[in-house]
């Protein structure tokens, strides 16, 4: 086990080594606020992105730089463990890469449909020309009234923006808004946050847009500002260890659940925008936005099962555990079951052979094997002179015939 490991770990070691200091590549000092982080790399990202940096390979690696060390400080997890013991203590495997499709080209595109068709979650970036776009405050802005529905098509890798404008008790009731999709098409339901210049910034909180997922016979995304925590459900978390292990499937099911950190909107307007994620054509959708005034009992009841997702989800870390330390317990046992069978079989096979000798026929065989010449001790002579002598007549009659060709033989010969 340990010769297996060692050139894994002796990588992950070397390319640990390898990286800079997030704070470093953010260029922000180690106490920095979240804001102060999120507009940092609001500022890289959109500086370094492939969208604006086709022909240099350098510029992509430093956009992986920043969006990695950004990975590390906007969670509050994640940036206490490497604060506290370097990039030796940070769960590597929680941060996901994204593709962006605007930039992949075809050929690596219809591998990432394909890929996505079979069922493998892909995380994909959203296009720095959309994000630049919504920054400079060049962006057409549709009004989407409460409890209206407004159905639209978007290009792949483009967006459609909405504002939501809630007064002082819708804010205080709550407000979901939801997209689905009966075409099943791929987006992502982003909120932007408006700057006091009237420009536009993704709210890069936890969880900055939601990524529609399949739903019955719909693709949907949603999100829930009802004023408690709500979580998400990211099934791309754990993908590679569930595809590897049939039972992780189930217990990393819920190790994707991650809270949101907006539970609450103030009174005013509100931008989202509906995503174009589809790998080749537009994406069909209907964008809602509804006060939870009229809808209490259900966010009793989501506020309820919101909280006994989580609890469950503590209880599989410790129900796992147990079924692991039992599932190695039962191989175990599986293997001396086996052994045991085996070993009993044989035992009663030998009894049965043993018990067929009490018998008198085979006392009989035993008694003619015992007075055979063989048994007495006879060398064979006797049996070989008997058979010499049995076989002698043979020899007379060819003697005779013998003598009587040779006479007619000599008679012929006077």
């Amino acid at each position: 086990m340990g010769d297996s490991n060692g050139p894994r770990e002796a990588v992950t070691k070397s390319s640990t080594a390898k990286r800079r200091d997030p704070y470093e590549v953010l260029q922000v000092p180690r106490d920095a606020t979240d804001q102060q982080i999120k507009t940092a790399y609001r500022k890289m990202a959109l500086k370094l992105h492939p969208d604006k940096n086709a022909n240099n390979p350098e510029a992509a690696e430093l956009f992986k730089e920043v969006a990695y060390s950004y990975g590390i400080l906007s969670d509050p997890e994640k940036r206490r463990q490497y604060d506290t013991a370097g990039f030796e203590a940070v769960d590597l495997d929680g941060l996901d890469m994204e593709l962006d499709l605007s930039n992949l080209g075809t050929v690596n595109t219809m591998f990432a449909a394909l890929f996505s068709k079979l069922g493998v979650p892909i995380k994909t970036s959203i296009s720095a020309n959309v994000l630049e776009d919504a920054l400079n405050g060049t962006v057409t802005i549709r009004p989407l009234p409460l409890g209206r529905p407004v159905s639209d098509k978007v290009e792949k890798q483009g967006a459609h923006f909405f504002s939501v404008t809630i007064s002082d008790s819708q804010a205080e009731a709550g407000v979901v808004v939801r997209v689905t999709s009966v075409a099943q098409s791929k987006f992502k339901l982003l909120y932007f946050e408006q700057e006091e210049n009237g420009s536009l910034g993704l709210a890069l909180q936890a969880f900055p847009k939601e990524d529609s997922v399949k739903t019955g016979k719909v693709t949907s995304a949603g999100m829930y500002f009802l004023h408690f925590q709500v979580y998400r459900l990211d099934p791309t978390v754990n993908a590679l260890a569930m595809a590897k292990d049939p039972d992780a499937a189930f217990f990393k099911k819920l190790e994707g659940l991650q809270p949101c950190e907006m539970s609450q909107l103030k009174a005013g307007t509100h931008i989202f925008a509906v995503y174009g994620d589809n790998f080749f054509k537009s994406a069909s959708y209907t964008i809602e936005a509804i006060c939870a005034e009229s809808f209490k009992e259900a966010a009793e009841k989501l506020k309820e099962v919101e909280a006994q997702i989580l609890a469950k989800r503590n209880e599989l870390h410790e129900f796992e555990v147990e079924y692991r330390e039992v599932l190695a317990r039962f191989a175990t046992v599986t293997s001396r079951y086996s052994q045991e069978k085996q070993a009993v079989d044989d035992l009663i096979k030998q009894r049965e052979k043993i018990q067929e000798t009490f018998s008198a026929s085979s006392l009989t065989k035993k008694t003619s094997n015992s007075s055979s010449p063989r048994a007495n001790g006879v060398d064979g002579e006797e049996e070989s002179t008997s058979a010499k002598d049995e076989s002698q007549p043979e020899n007379k009659d060819k003697t005779s015939k013998k003598k009587w060709f040779n006479f007619k033989v000599e008679k012929n010969l006077f």
